[in-house]
């Protein structure tokens, strides 16, 4: 990669002004316990992105970050899932869909009484999210306290991943819907839905939101809809059933950043578990287990690439997108690894050599079916920048950090805070003032 002088929108000097309207942005979007990650269509708490949020809130407003983690957690399940929606009871039903009343928790025993969620989860970040708050913290005494409070509950999210996620003992926690990957529509799951067989008459009628907030253009397909749907139908129809998911449930996939970020937030709870005085051994064990197996499962070693495994048929997804650079948050990944992730980070599918890029798009612009505007399809997310900045970082990469940070910053001083941004000159699509 070639630095930060390959984005000269970026003027040093604008970072007093980025973080000013950052804060404005958290700020406008703060509901009074949580923070939705835009007014326009997405109007509830979603599980990661809390955690992102409160990480950046915690730079100014301590108090405001751990409310949001905690706010998050007052939802978990009985069996410790995280769910990767919370619903605001004071937001009328038209204004999101698909809203409580499809998600029909109380099917479960294990559903919160009190709160209504989702049935789904997401990417485990939120033990990370809490220790990096930690790491800066202005205020020890109360952010001790605040892990003591959180950290059975971020050990509960992890062992329900580690216990009920994993019904085929392969070491690794699985996702039984797209949405759950944090990168819903992303190609890396076209082959899976694509293969869905949906009986005629199994998905009602419904009627989309976000096509009518956002531009088509920008979100999923309707076809791509339906499967989302028959999906959250067949797992929401088991009562949330996870003992059942190698029974015919027709989507159980390890990914390598699902898996990435629960190791990486593994190793932070064996921190936080020192701080708070707790036994750190079960988190050590964890760590070792999943590391192992991240190689063990989703390494291929002909292609040099980490990919998402499909469980039941034992048959890694092959397409290149951005899942399979995320292990480099495991801080052990031996040099072979660490070395062919940047090499595809550097190379043209992930780099492209036109003037006016930004790196790093979420598929490869090589790709056929890369889209530079469409949802995971090929732009470039601040939130995905972040992890991979992390993980460069803690392998010596400093370099490859350096210019995902500066044309992060480059990004959203030409495009504002949007949702994500095309990696051809910079547009922001999706969701403005995008938490």
């Amino acid at each position: 990669m070639h630095g930060a002088a390959a984005h000269p929108g970026l003027v040093p000097d604008d970072g007093a002004r980025i973080m000013r309207d950052a804060r404005a942005v958290l700020d406008r979007n703060w509901t009074g316990s949580s923070t939705i990650p835009s007014r326009s269509l997405y109007p509830h708490q979603w599980s990661w992105d809390s955690a992102f949020i409160s990480i950046g809130r915690s730079w100014y407003d301590e108090a405001r970050a751990r409310q949001e983690l905690l706010a998050l957690f007052e939802a978990q399940w009985a069996n410790g899932k995280v769910p990767h929606i919370v619903f605001n009871p004071a937001v009328p039903d038209e204004l999101y869909f698909p809203g409580p009343r499809f998600w029909q928790v109380e099917r479960s025993p294990q559903a919160p009484r009190g709160h209504a969620t989702s049935g789904l989860t997401q990417p485990p970040v939120h033990a990370r999210a809490a220790l990096e708050m930690h790491r800066h913290t202005r205020d020890p005494v109360g952010s001790r306290a605040f892990l003591r409070a959180l950290y059975p509950l971020l050990a509960a999210q992890l062992r329900y991943l580690e216990r009920d996620r994993d019904p085929a003992g392969i070491g690794l926690p699985m996702i039984v819907h797209p949405w759950e990957s944090g990168l819903d529509n992303s190609p890396v799951w076209d082959r899976d839905l694509r293969e869905l067989d949906i009986p005629a008459g199994a998905i009602p009628e419904y009627q989309r939101h976000d096509i009518k907030r956002a531009d088509p253009e920008d979100r999923p397909t309707d076809a791509t809809y339906d499967r989302f749907m028959y999906l959250a139908i067949r797992y929401r129809d088991s009562g949330y059933d996870d003992s059942a998911l190698l029974d015919g449930f027709p989507f159980a996939i390890a990914g390598p950043l699902f898996a990435a970020i629960h190791l990486w937030s593994s190793h932070a709870l064996v921190e936080i578990a020192r701080i708070v005085g707790a036994d750190p051994s079960p988190h050590e064990e964890s760590v070792e287990r999943i590391h192992d197996a991240l190689l063990r499962q989703l390494w291929d070693p002909v292609a040099h690439r980490f990919y998402a495994l499909d469980v039941r048929r034992g048959h890694l997804e092959s397409e290149e997108t951005i899942v399979s650079f995320a292990p480099l948050l495991d801080p052990e990944l031996p040099r072979e690894q660490v070395d062919a992730i940047c090499a595809d980070l550097e190379s043209a599918c992930f780099h492209p050599s036109e003037a006016g890029h930004f790196v790093v798009p979420t598929y490869s612009v090589r790709g056929p079916l890369f889209d530079r505007r469409r949802y995971w399809r090929g732009p470039v997310w601040i939130n995905t920048n972040w992890l991979l900045w992390h993980g460069l970082r803690q392998h010596g990469r400093d370099d490859l950090a350096t210019e995902i940070a500066a044309s992060s910053l480059a990004l959203v001083r030409r495009g504002g805070f949007h949702e994500y941004f095309e990696p051809f000159g910079g547009a922001g699509h999706g969701s403005p003032d995008f938490s």
